[in-house]
């Protein structure tokens, strides 16, 4: 089989909220590094080389992930977007579906996009056992040999069939409670769930079909509408969210008696929690694990990060220390799957330290906001990229004042087109069209002040916009 007609699909629409405050609603783990130089998204897609190409990679994310902050990071692959979330089967059989749509039927290596796999060599081998068991028609997932009574996982029973490489599966487990688990260790033949799978593209489709009824009518409709009315993405924007939200594993494999478990051993962590970026962190020897402008003294098995403050800490154990330029995370290590309730609670409280960073990355650059004051003024600080240009826009409820600081800006202000070099500055009223262009070969800087009685980034009309938002 070539690698033509092997694919990686991708999930990467998650919104990483176990990992605030690093993690936020707009820029989730999966588009981070946690591990190393690379997002989480990117070596995902590093390691299945040589065995898949990157021309051989879909992505299925939200899409306001694909046209905001994670733009660049999505730019290279095909992509499929959701416009809303409806867990793993919907986003599974969306893409089986677009991969059959010329007729082809691939082998499809299903990977979340947020998972930390140490050895890389072992899991290749795995995969490849597993690309050449689907060939057969079978559903494959990878089981991974727990380490402890752990209830943050699901659990697969499997039993042997003849191939110590492929597994029977004889039940799924949800999450247990902590005497389950343990007793699940104590018996043996009892794995960790990944959520990484491997399977043709035809044979998860004729399960969904079989399973899922709901979710294979809107496939349906979605392929029939691409065919008469369009692109496949414009009819997914059509269809998909009258799509039923559930799991593809309990929708279908858990129903599903085509099911076979790859056992692995290799070095696999779902980071679903500041204690889980401890564990494969590199430590000192307290059993700290510290990134940024740090000071640590008399610490033991804690992490401790700083994004952009010093940040010292004296004589504390077993704590997750997270600093970012807007909120500061403090937890007990044990306790550190409960950072859920403070999102909750930002967003009971209509904040947006859960859905923005203080930074913002957008297609054309990035701005970082200042300071805001509720008596109805916001400062921005503004960099645009060599060559971009932002929307053209109106605001209906504020003005802004624009400063440049470095750089030159093209800027279009109503009928007028005028060059604002260095040190100078132009000011947009309410409702005015506008937009800031930088036309030349180094970032243009600029201050940004917003005066009016709304400030949120929702007021806006885009009448022309490069990136399709």
């Amino acid at each position: 089989m070539s690698n033509r007609q092997v694919y990686a699909v991708i999930l990467a629409g998650g919104s990483g909220s176990r990992l605030w405050p690093l993690s936020r609603q707009h820029l989730p783990k999966q588009f981070l590094a946690l591990d190393g130089a690379a997002s989480l998204l990117q070596t995902t897609i590093n390691r299945l080389s040589p065995l898949i190409d990157t021309g051989s990679v879909l992505i299925v994310t939200q899409e306001s992930h694909a046209k905001g902050e994670a733009y660049h990071a999505l730019l290279p692959y095909k992509t499929l977007f959701e416009p809303v979330g409806r867990n793993t089967a919907p986003a599974i059989a969306l893409a089986a579906a677009y991969l059959a749509a010329n007729g082809d039927d691939p082998v499809m290596v299903v990977l979340p996009a947020d998972h930390i796999i140490k050895d890389e060599a072992r899991f290749r081998t795995h995969l490849n056992i597993a690309i050449e068991a689907a060939k057969s028609g079978k559903l494959l997932t990878f089981g991974i040999h727990p380490t402890r009574p752990d209830t943050g996982f699901g659990y697969i029973k499997a039993q042997p069939s003849g191939d110590p490489n492929v597994l029977d599966v004889e039940r799924f487990t949800e999450k247990p409670d902590i005497a389950t688990a343990g007793r699940f260790l104590k018996e043996g033949g009892y794995y960790w769930n990944s959520g990484m799978f491997v399977w043709r593209a035809s044979v998860i489709l004729a399960e969904v079909q079989r399973y899922l009824p709901a979710v294979h009518q809107v496939i349906q409709d979605i392929v029939a509408d691409s065919r008469v009315s369009g692109t496949f993405q414009q009819a997914v924007e059509k269809h998909f969210p009258s799509m039923p939200s559930i799991s593809i594993d309990y929708g279908v494999l858990e129903k599903s008696d085509h099911v076979s478990l790859i056992p692995c051993d290799i070095g696999w962590n779902d980071v679903g929690s500041w204690q889980a970026v401890h564990e494969i962190a590199d430590k000192d020897e307290n059993g700290n694990a510290l990134q940024g402008n740090v000071i640590a003294v008399d610490c033991k098995n804690s992490l401790i990060r700083a994004e952009k403050r010093l940040v010292a800490a004296i004589g504390v154990e077993d704590l997750c220390v997270i600093e970012t330029t807007d909120a500061i995370l403090i937890s007990r290590s044990d306790q550190s799957q409960r950072v859920r309730e403070v999102v909750d609670t930002l967003q009971h409280r209509g904040s947006t330290e859960h859905i923005y960073h203080a930074k913002v990355n957008r297609p054309w650059g990035n701005y970082t906001v200042l300071e805001e004051d509720p008596d109805g003024f916001k400062i921005k600080r503004i960099e645009v990229a060599p060559g971009a240009r932002l929307s053209l826009q109106s605001h209906r409820k504020r003005s802004e004042h624009w400063v440049v600081v470095s750089g030159t800006a093209t800027v279009t202000n109503g009928e007028e087109v005028i060059t604002v070099q260095k040190n100078q500055s132009t000011y947009i009223p309410v409702g005015t069209k506008h937009r800031l262009e930088n036309l030349g070969s180094e970032p243009l800087h600029i201050v940004e002040i917003q005066v009016g009685d709304y400030l949120g980034e929702d007021d806006i009309q885009r009448y022309e916009d490069n990136y399709g938002r």
